[in-house]
């Protein structure tokens, strides 16, 4: 059975499967958001790093890219142009992070930008700098053609931060 997945971050520049079919679009009535805790890729158990997941909000799109492949579950639905009345695909799967720390422990929650920022700036994993994902996610947003302000105002503050850090003389 043919299935679509959408991907609003890492996999818009790093699908990490096989897929027949690759379409940039967005979802509706959702925001990317830093909510997310990563301790087995951009970050550790003691020290996570933040990467992204979907948050409800009416009226907002969300952009990425969606990929065809095989199999069902979780479904929305993903969008091309923004004039358009219908889906080009229907029956998107998405992973939205739970805010239940019951189900999904490594939901580390919002946070002040500045606070995230400083967060992503310190925390490293085993995939690399968690900064790396942030400035990765920013440059394949905008080659897409889509320019994400939470995104762009965070990636601003991490690399603020890291000249602040380079005039000090610490390791950056």
């Amino acid at each position: 059975m043919v299935m679509w997945v959408f991907g609003y971050g890492s996999l818009i520049w790093k699908a990490g499967f096989p897929y027949d079919d690759r379409l940039v679009g967005f979802i509706k009535d959702h925001r990317r958001v830093f909510d997310q805790g990563s301790t087995d890729h951009r970050g550790t158990p003691e020290f996570p790093g933040r990467t992204v997941t979907l948050e409800s909000a009416a009226g907002e799109v969300c952009w990425g890219a969606a990929y065809r492949i095989s199999d069902e579950k979780d479904k929305r639905t993903a969008i091309t142009d923004p004039a358009a009345i219908t889906p080009a695909v229907s029956g998107v799967m998405v992973y939205i992070g739970s805010p239940d720390k019951k189900i999904n422990p490594n939901y580390l929650g919002p946070a002040p930008l500045e606070d995230i920022a400083r967060q992503i700036v310190l925390a490293e994993g085993p995939s690399g700098p968690n900064r790396d994902y942030l400035f990765q996610l920013e440059k394949a947003l905008l080659q897409i053609g889509c320019e994400d302000k939470h995104v762009k105002d965070l990636a601003d503050e991490v690399r603020r931060l890291l000249s602040e850090r380079k005039l000090k003389g610490e390791e950056v």
